[in-house]
């Protein structure tokens, strides 16, 4: 047996699995879960050192025996986190994470002094929303300006885990883009706003080297391979960016097929040859971890309406579905507005909850359940539009995360999204797609070894559909929803001026 590791770094956990592609089959998993420290202002953080406490956790939970069959890793990290390195290797703040709301006011400096909206479209290819490193790295001067002095290394979380692996720095060019630093259709860093965040330094100097995403960061050093228990000396590839990672994992690596994962937060992404810009940003301009692009949709809350419902209704899952049901598609006319994190897509950083459209007859708890689901695949009609709009005709959607243990939530989605819904067997798609990632660089980097350098042709091979699960859209239900959509929008509309 032969197996390659998929280590994926999230924000609620990590997890590895051993992939045996000889066989096709997960081999063994292994989970360890993260704290998260939440404050009102909007700050999310995480202390790196946990995760490397969480690896170690999760291969503890593998056998020696498959250990030893281990020929590469790959890590999947989730994107935007800000660690900062002295020259020592020590990380000088707990990490900024994707969710971080915090610097709201450094990324209107940026966004200010780079010109507006529209120079940075033209520059970069992206705007600077709350979350993405670029404003972390603002606030991380404007705040701790002794430790700024001190830092010698920006990098990411799958960047800082692959560090730890190897003793090399290095970042690809899809988990790059979501810093906001990166050119994306140059593919180079953007010297202008390096130089707005600190005109007295170049912080090219602090970013690491940009390799291709085929490509080996380094190898396994024999210190953590005999802390881990994995043969010494084994490559690790450049990794990735979770939702990069999650796109190789449900075979999103050419046109025509779109991922809809929903999580904590919502993301709609599909592959593509040449850059893509929206010049409405609603989607970020992202590259791939596979040589293309990736432009995406990410909002900042979904599943969390779910959630914040059921515990405020004292349900279960199985019961909050099962009252969902009993509501017909529509929920009558109740309408919510899920920003309870602030959002992305919409720019809502001051963004609240809101349930609309209550009246006497329509306030029922199936009602309320159905509307907290139906907001989360609102926010990710919004994406699907605009790759329509960009010419992006979707064949399929490739659904993943906890929402896709839902018979309602995948057959909502085919609703809504007015597009067949499949699910892959493998549930773990960024870890999957990391220990993917790994085989293709084995296929192109040590030529003979058992794997095909044909990344399309990989994910055909590895990647299984569960042929029980497919949703098609109701047509009884499409008006329905497009109506209410229409209804949502106007609400998003006329609430924009307090949110924003």
């Amino acid at each position: 047996m032969k197996t390659v590791l998929g280590i994926d770094n999230g924000t609620q956990s990590t997890k590895v699995v051993a992939y045996d592609y000889e066989n096709r089959v997960i081999a063994a998993i292994g989970q360890s879960p993260h704290e998260l420290i939440s404050r009102t202002d909007g700050t999310r953080e995480q202390e790196a050192q946990w995760w490397l406490t969480a690896l170690r956790n999760c291969l503890s939970q593998i056998s020696p025996e498959i250990k030893k069959t281990v020929r590469a890793i790959g890590v999947s990290g989730q994107q935007h986190g800000f660690v900062p390195l002295d020259g020592e290797g020590n990380v000088l703040i707990p990490v900024k994470l994707w969710c971080d709301t915090s610097t709201n006011g450094e990324c209107t400096i940026l966004t200010e002094n780079y010109g507006g909206e529209e120079e940075l479209l033209k520059g970069p290819g992206n705007l600077i929303p709350p979350g993405y490193t670029a404003s972390k790295i603002l606030w991380f001067k404007r705040n701790h300006p002794k430790l700024y002095a001190k830092m010698a290394h920006i990098l990411l979380p799958h960047d800082y885990i692959n560090w730890w692996l190897t003793g090399e720095f290095a970042m690809e060019y899809g988990d790059a883009s979501g810093t906001g630093l990166l050119n994306i259709a140059k593919r180079k860093w953007d010297e202008k706003l390096l130089h707005l965040l600190d005109p007295d330094r170049d912080l090219r100097t602090c970013l690491p080297p940009l390799i291709e995403a085929e490509k080996p960061c380094g190898i396994l050093q024999a210190d953590r391979a005999a802390e881990m228990g994995l043969p010494p000396g084994i490559p690790v590839s450049s990794g990735g960016g979770d939702n990069m990672m999650g796109a190789i994992g449900t075979g999103a690596v050419k046109e025509g097929i779109i991922t809809a994962s929903l999580g904590t937060s919502g993301t709609l992404y599909g592959y593509s040859d040449s850059p893509v810009i929206d010049p409405k940003a609603r989607l970020a301009s992202f590259c791939s971890s596979t040589g293309g692009w990736l432009p995406l949709l990410c909002t900042m809350n979904c599943t969390v309406s779910t959630e914040l419902s059921r515990n405020c209704l004292d349900l279960s899952l199985e019961e909050l579905e099962k009252e969902a049901l009993k509501a017909p598609a529509g929920s009558e006319g109740i309408v919510t507005l899920p920003f309870y994190n602030g959002e992305r897509v919409p720019n809502f950083p001051h963004g609240k909850g809101c349930i609309m459209g209550l009246d006497n007859l329509n306030y029922t708890v199936p009602n309320i359940c159905r509307s907290a689901m139906e907001a989360s695949i609102f926010g990710l009609k919004t994406g699907l539009d605009s790759f329509r709009e960009l010419g992006f005709e979707p064949g399929e959607i490739r659904l993943i995360g906890g929402g896709a243990n839902s018979e309602l939530w995948c057959q909502m989605t085919a609703d809504i999204l007015e597009c067949i819904v499949r699910l892959p067997t493998e549930k773990e798609a960024a870890a999957l797609g990391a220990a993917l990632q790994a085989l293709w660089m084995l296929g192109t980097s040590l030529p003979g070894d058992n794997s095909s350098p044909d990344l399309e042709t990989l994910t055909k091979e590895h990647i299984t559909l569960d042929e029980d699960r497919i949703y098609e859209p109701d047509s009884h239900n499409i008006p329905v929803y497009r109506d209410t959509y229409n209804v949502y929008q106007s609400y998003v509309e006329a609430l924009s001026g307090l949110f924003s």
